[in-house]
C-alpha cells in the first residue's frame, strides 16, 4: 500500500472515530436512543462512575437521571488523542458538560475525559469500552434547547428566525 493511500485510510479512520464520539454526545443531549446506541458496540461496557455496565443499562440509567434532574444538557468535545492499531483504537477525549437543572443550582457544568477503546467491526468504528473521568464541576451559563426532535439540530432546512438576529434571549439581557 502506498504511503498516500495509508495516510488517507488513517485520516478516514480518525474521522469515523471522532464522528462516533460526536454521535454519543448528540444522542445523549437529544435523548435519541438510536443515535446514542450507534456510538457503542452491543457488547460494550461503560464505567460512568455512578453507573457501570451494559450499553442498554447505561442509556436507561442516564436518560432517567437526566429526566429527573435536568431540563436539558450539552455535551461538548475538545482535545482528542487517538492511537490506532489495526482495528483497535485507544482515545482520550476531553469533554465539557453543561446542565440546566430542575433544582438549585440551576446551572451546572463539568469537565472531564472519556477514555475509550474503540473497535472497527464489520467496517464500523464504535466504543467497546469507556471510562468517564470527571475532572471538575462548577456553575455555568446555559442556553435553551430541546431534548427531542423539536431541537433546531433536526430542522431541515435549518432556518434562522429573523426576529432573533442581534437580540439576546430575555434571560441573558
Amino acid at each position: 500500500m502506498a504511503d498516500t493511500e495509508r495516510a488517507l485510510l488513517d485520516l478516514n479512520d480518525r474521522q469515523e472515530i471522532y464522528d462516533c464520539l460526536v454521535r454519543y454526545c448528540r444522542g445523549m443531549d437529544r435523548f435519541d436512543r438510536t443515535l446514542l446506541r450507534s456510538a457503542y458496540h452491543p457488547d460494550a461496557l461503560d464505567d460512568h462512575g455512578e453507573f457501570v455496565g451494559s450499553v442498554e443499562g447505561f442509556i436507561d440509567y442516564y436518560f432517567a437521571y437526566h429526566t429527573k434532574y435536568q431540563h436539558r444538557t450539552v455535551h461538548s468535545l475538545s482535545n482528542h488523542s487517538c492511537e490506532i492499531d489495526g482495528d483497535t483504537a485507544h482515545c482520550e477525549t476531553y469533554w465539557t458538560f453543561t446542565a440546566h437543572n430542575k433544582e438549585e443550582p440551576l446551572r451546572t457544568s463539568g469537565t472531564g475525559r472519556y477514555i475509550d477503546r474503540l473497535e472497527k467491526r464489520d467496517g464500523k468504528w464504535a466504543i467497546a469500552a469507556r471510562i468517564c473521568v470527571i475532572d471538575g464541576i462548577d456553575p455555568d451559563p446555559f442556553l435553551p434547547t430541546a431534548r427531542d426532535t423539536s431541537d433546531p439540530s433536526y430542522m431541515r432546512p435549518l432556518l434562522i428566525d429573523p426576529a432573533r438576529i442581534n437580540n439576546r434571549p430575555a434571560h441573558l439581557a
